[in-house]
């Protein structure tokens, strides 16, 4: 059964807030993981967990609206909503992904041992691809968080506006 309605209330509004709260949240915790291994290895499993969870709430979450969407009057505030709503799921994956690559290369890095090396040049020139490779997770982790962070911001603000604008009295009773 997919899940359209809570206790006889649209879920989509109820839904749409933890993917507000939690997509953002693994996508920040994906920046601060990737550029720094000390805070990945507190949170461990939990930075794929949390990321796999926002995942998985995106498409309930676009499935309920597009169940509402067919109950409610249509305007065209509420078609860019659902255009932009339908947008999210591939920045969702991306966090998910990140948030697992940058999982499985901080484990990798700190099972493996960085061989003794007789001179400093040798075991600067073994770093170097350590480095890029951290480099590399970093700029992908802030673009695909920006950009996950960014098109929630859109998708609430024009659900917002669907649903508000012209719908209430800036000056009270």
């Amino acid at each position: 059964m997919e899940p359209t309605l809570i206790n006889g209330i649209p879920a989509h509004p109820l839904l749409v807030h933890a993917v507000v709260v939690l997509l953002p949240l693994a996508a920040l915790c994906l920046v601060a993981c990737a550029a720094w291994p000390p805070i990945m290895r507190r949170f461990g499993l939990a930075l794929p967990a949390l990321a796999l969870v926002a995942l998985v709430l995106v498409p309930l979450t676009t499935n309920a609206g597009e169940w509402l969407e067919e109950r409610v009057q249509e305007t065209s505030l509420l078609e860019k909503h659902t255009e932009l709503g339908d947008g999210l799921l591939p920045w969702a994956v991306g966090v998910f992904v990140a948030a697992t690559a940058v999982w499985f290369a901080y484990r990798r890095a700190s099972s493996s041992r960085i061989p003794s090396f007789s001179t400093e040049l040798d075991a600067a020139a073994m770093a170097r691809p350590r480095t890029l490779v951290w480099v590399i997770a970093v700029v992908l982790s802030v673009a695909v968080a920006a950009g996950s962070i960014v098109q929630v911001y859109r998708i609430g603000d024009s659900g917002a506006k669907s649903v508000w604008q012209g719908s209430f009295s800036t000056t009270g009773n």
